[in-house]
């Protein structure tokens, strides 16, 4: 018989862990706080992520937490996702990106989406040494992201792409593309298809860098396809469907993002509170004035409400439930937050905060990102007010 002593994992707290999801948690927090912390900085500075760090992601399994261990991956939830997220965003948001796109975006469109074919043949690789990058941006196809000028032209047993590509991250370290073009602009969102393409395939170029503001260790390139020859085995999903592929993967995705703002908020609020118990003005710790006390209990209360927000969405979307109305909540108000705890947790630096030799500054640099990427925070709105308005 249950009994409020033995409550049902049902009725568990959102925070309140399994075993497995405890001891994985404690497993990203210490390899991020190991191997990727002393980098950071470096990696920073020359805008450039080490990749012999993104093969020990690999070795640790965080390329592959979702991929079944049919697959060679680790056959984890997606919930777990979101903690290798999160606790990787606390120490560096550029390496929980690397993590996020493989797992939230790539891998999850290909496990959802691939054939058995397809499953065979990249999501091995996937988990195991290559890189998945998630093209969908255009010069002029931004927060429109179905008003896509790359075409894909059928010619035989292969399709031609041609275009341009922006803002697509892992870009320059990827091996694998999910490339969404269409068939027939005419069709509208009707002609949008996913294509598998790999780096070496004839006629696929990944353009320049950006030098970007905030998480600059994280590649962002353009790709240029210029008659790039794609067989027909790679359409993922079926020809004139990728908008399905798109909106669904997205939805998804933007949890991830909620999670890389629920880190990046919680690592600059980490550092404030240790800099007030430590920082002496007027013969005690300013950590002792009210006045930062109250301004680091809105902050801790704000980081609180954005965390429960991701966990709730992540644990909607294991669960197979209706999750796209919180998603679009968690990833706006997480960034909102992220954006607020690293501005004021900045100010409690005070001038230090504002140097480059205190980690404050990158904090509030990579905050930035989370009101743009995977769907502005106006895209966000809007897909919100559409939810609760019917």
């Amino acid at each position: 018989m249950q009994t409020a002593a033995t409550p049902s994992l049902s009725a568990q707290p959102l925070t309140a862990l399994s075993e497995e999801e405890r001891l994985f948690q404690s497993a990203a927090r210490e390899f991020a706080e190991k191997e990727v912390g002393p980098h950071v900085e470096e990696m920073d500075r020359e805008g450039v992520f080490k990749r012999e760090l993104i093969d020990k992601f690999f070795v640790q399994g965080f390329m592959g937490i979702e991929i079944p261990e049919a697959y060679g991956g680790s056959g984890g939830s997606f919930f777990m996702s979101v903690l290798a997220i999160e606790e990787f965003s606390r120490v560096d948001a550029s390496a929980a990106v690397i993590i996020d796109v493989q797992n939230t975006l790539v891998s999850n469109a290909l496990t959802r989406w691939g054939n058995e074919a397809q499953k065979k043949t990249y999501l091995p690789r996937l988990a195991q040494d290559t890189v998945g990058a998630y093209a969908l941006s255009e010069p002029n196809a931004g927060s429109d992201a179905f008003g896509l000028e790359t075409r894909a032209k059928e010619d035989g047993d292969h399709f031609f792409l041609n275009g341009r590509k922006l803002w697509i991250t892992n870009a320059k370290e990827a091996g694998l593309f999910i490339v969404f073009a269409t068939v027939n602009r005419d069709l509208g969102y009707k002609g949008i298809t996913a294509f598998l393409v790999e780096k070496t395939a004839p006629g696929f170029t990944v353009g320049k860098k950006e030098d970007k503001l905030g998480i600059r260790a994280s590649s962002t390139c353009e790709l240029i396809l210029e008659d790039c020859r794609v067989p027909k085995a790679n359409v993922l999903g079926e020809v004139g469907k990728g908008y399905k592929v798109a909106i669904e993967t997205l939805n998804e995705g933007r949890i991830g993002i909620g999670a890389q703002m629920v880190g990046v908020a919680r690592g600059a609020l980490e550092h404030a509170f240790r800099y007030a118990a430590e920082r002496r003005q007027f013969g005690k710790p300013i950590a002792e004035f009210q006045a930062i006390q109250f301004q680091l209990a809105r902050l801790a209360t704000d980081v609180e409400a954005a965390r429960l927000m991701t966990y709730n969405a992540a644990r909607l979307k294991d669960a197979r439930m209706p999750f796209l109305k919180e998603a679009a909540m968690a990833k706006y108000f997480a960034s909102q937050v992220a954006e607020r705890v690293a501005t004021e947790s900045l100010e409690v630096y005070g001038g230090y905060g504002f140097t480059k030799d205190y980690p404050m500054e990158k904090y509030l640099r990579d905050s930035k990102i989370g009101k743009i990427y995977e769907g502005t925070s106006f895209m966000q709105l809007g897909t919100i007010a559409k939810a609760i308005m019917g």
